[in-house]
């Protein structure tokens, strides 16, 4: 089986090609192909080397990211993707809370949650009781406020759809937020929970089922199914602890600056880039991002 190793870096900062020339020499990989000059490389090895952990340990220390994926079929056809702290910045029941005044305890079992810590639902029906009485109309106001997208959301979903992928959000979150988010980078159909609303406040409570873990897996497969791929010809991104099981599914698990616990279960691990990453580990050059 063939490899192809990517490197890439913060967009703005600079990736060494005497360290990538360095790194094809030793792993006697083929010619360097720079995918944007400065910032993305690739080269194609014959064999996975034995010390890929060490070297990527090394290359975090540089502020590198390194990816080996086998070359054959890593172009997808679906981005499935997570929407807090992945195709935006922030959390958005941290923000909730933050309006309602519970915003510090909240975002510790968000942050506990997210690294597998806690149980999903658990986690997920204990915060939300807390936002019960808050005015429904906080929710537009955290959206407009509150709520940022991640840099290259956009050129991934536009390069991506362009070459006649599906892209689908499926959120742990609320579809009042990927409903907005969704419709602002191009998405073709999100899914997340319902925050229940009465008289014009949130009740506490969130509509059943639950959509976690078991849940992101069966929309990578309904998905998947629907518009008639092999869960191979997915590319999936999240960054938390719910978001594992689809990543382990997918044809390629791609964990965004995710945590500690995540990455650890992820071969494919992005700390660095933006989401532009996701296009160069599919062999996309800035020159064909649209």
């Amino acid at each position: 089986m063939m490899y192809v190793a990517t490197l890439l870096v913060k967009p703005g900062t600079r990736l060494d090609g005497a360290l990538v020339d360095n790194l094809r020499n030793a792993w006697g990989g083929g010619d360097v192909q720079w995918l944007a000059i400065d910032e993305a490389a690739e080269f194609a090895t014959p064999t996975k080397p034995d010390n890929l952990w060490d070297v990527w340990q090394d290359l975090q220390k540089q502020g590198v990211d390194l990816v080996l994926q086998p070359r054959a079929g890593r172009r997808k056809k679906m981005l499935l993707a997570d929407m807090d702290s992945t195709m935006i910045q922030q959390e958005c029941i941290d923000e909730l809370a933050a309006e309602a005044g519970v915003g510090e305890h909240v975002a510790g079992i968000t942050a506990r949650a997210m690294n597998g810590e806690l149980d999903f639902e658990a986690a997920l029906d204990e915060r939300v009781a807390l936002l019960a009485g808050l005015d429904a109309a906080v929710i537009e106001h955290v959206l407009n406020t509150r709520i940022d997208l991640m840099p290259g959301g956009k050129t991934l979903l536009a390069t991506m759809k362009a070459n006649g992928a599906y892209a689908a959000l499926v959120s742990g979150g609320f579809t009042a937020f990927t409903a907005a988010v969704a419709a602002t980078l191009g998405f073709d159909e999100n899914r997340a929970n319902t925050l229940l609303i009465e008289d014009g406040k949130l009740t506490g409570r969130a509509a059943r089922p639950i959509l976690g873990r078991e849940a992101k897996i069966e929309a990578l497969n309904d998905i998947s199914a629907r518009i008639g791929i092999s869960a191979a010809e997915v590319i999936a991104v999240g960054d938390g602890a719910n978001d594992l099981g689809m990543l382990g599914l997918a044809g390629t698990g791609v964990a965004l600056h995710a945590k500690p616990s995540v990455q650890a279960q992820c071969d494919v691990r992005v700390n660095f880039g933006d989401l532009t990453a996701l296009l160069f580990l599919q062999g996309y050059g800035r020159d064909a991002f649209v």
